[in-house]
C-alpha cells in the first residue's frame, strides 16, 4: 500500500507550515549528491532487478518529525517505491515502535537509508527538543519561540521541526519581521529613535526592541513599542518588567534559557519566551532500519 506524507492524518497546523516541496528536492538534492557522489559501488553488487521490503523503527521515545524528507529520498532513488507509515509527524513515539514499512528495489532502499534516516534523525531531533520545552511550559499561557540559531541549509525545515513538537517560530530571517539590538538603537541614536527608523521603513512587517535594563524598558513602552524582547533579565527584574508593562506591549524573554529554567521564568507573566536551544542543541534521534529480501 502506498501512502504519502501528504496522505497522514495530520493536524492542519502542521501541513499549513511544512516547507514547499521544491524546498524539500532542494535540501534532498544537496544531502544526496554529498553521499552518492558518482554512484553507490557497493550496492551495485545486488541484481538491478531485485526487490526488498524494510522496516524503520524508533529505539527510543521521541516526537517523529521529517517523514517527507525521508520519502522524497526513497522516491528520488525508485519513484515506485512504496511507503506505508504507522506513525506521523507531530506524533509521540516509544521505543521498539514501527514507524513505515518501506518495499522497492533492493538497491535504492540500501542507497537512501542513511541520507533518509539523517533527515529524519535531525529533524525528529529538533521536535523532541521542542515538545521537552512545551512540556516544560504546559498550562502556562505563553509562547516558546525558535530563533536564527539553525543548522545550516536547514532553517525552514527545522521551523517546521518546532512546530511539530508543540512549540512556536519566531521570525524565519531577516526579510519577514524588525529585530531592533543594541547596536541598532546605538546607530539610531536612540530607542524612541530606532522605533521611529523602523516604522518609517512602511515595512508591513512586526517590529520588535531589545532591551536590557528596565530603564531601557521604559524608554520602550513610552516610544509605543509593541514588542519587547527583554534580554538576560533577572527573575526579579522580569516581573518587574511585567508589573511596568501592564499590559502595554508583547513581552518576550530571551538569553541563556533552558529546561531547568524556562518554567519559572514563563510563571513571571511574560507572553514569550525565545529558546536557541530549541534548533542549536540538537540530537539525533537513533532509529533503525531493517531489510528483508523478497
Amino acid at each position: 500500500m502506498q501512502q504519502s506524507s501528504s496522505d497522514l492524518n495530520q493536524p492542519s497546523g502542521f501541513r499549513q507550515c511544512l516547507p514547499a516541496q521544491t524546498i524539500i528536492d532542494a535540501q534532498i538534492d544537496t544531502v544526496l549528491s554529498e553521499d552518492l557522489g558518482t554512484g553507490d559501488l557497493t550496492a551495485a553488487l545486488l541484481p538491478a532487478t531485485q526487490r526488498a521490503r524494510a522496516e524503520l523503527i524508533t529505539r527510543e521515545s521521541a516526537t517523529l518529525c521529517g517523514c517527507a524528507w525521508f520519502e522524497t529520498v526513497f522516491r528520488r532513488l525508485d519513484s515506485a517505491v512504496m511507503i506505508h507509515w504507522e506513525a506521523s509527524d507531530g506524533e509521540r513515539i516509544q521505543p521498539g515502535q514501527r514507524l513505515c514499512v518501506l518495499e522497492g528495489l533492493s538497491r535504492a532502499l540500501l542507497t537512501g537509508e542513511r541520507t533518509a534516516m539523517n533527515c529524519l534523525q535531525t529533524l525528529s531531533g529538533t521536535a523532541t527538543r521542542a515538545r521537552q520545552y512545551a512540556d516544560a511550559v504546559d498550562g502556562l499561557p505563553v509562547q516558546v519561540l525558535d530563533t536564527r540559531k539553525t543548522l545550516p541549509g536547514l532553517r525552514l525545515a527545522q521551523k517546521y521541526a518546532v512546530r511539530c513538537g508543540g512549540c512556536h517560530n519566531h521570525r524565519i530571517g531577516l526579510f519577514d519581521a524588525i529585530l531592533i539590538k543594541e547596536n541598532h538603537i546605538l546607530a539610531a541614536g536612540s530607542v524612541q529613535g530606532a522605533l521611529e527608523a523602523a516604522r518609517a521603513l512602511n515595512a508591513g512587517v512586526s517590529i520588535e526592541i531589545e532591551v536590557e535594563s528596565l530603564a531601557e524598558l521604559e524608554q520602550a513602552l513610552n516610544a509605543g513599542a509593541e514588542l519587547v524582547l527583554l534580554d538576560n533579565f533577572t527573575l526579579d527584574a522580569l516581573r518587574e518588567a511585567v508589573t511596568m508593562n501592564a499590559g502595554r506591549s508583547q513581552l518576550e524573554a530571551s538569553g541563556g534559557i533552558n529546561l531547568k529554567t524556562i518554567r519559572p521564568i514563563a510563571e513571571t507573566g511574560v507572553d514569550r519566551i525565545s529558546v536557541g536551544a530549541l534548533t542549536k542543541d540538537v540530537t539525533a534521534v537513533d532509529l533503525s532500519m531493517r531489510l528483508v529480501m523478497l
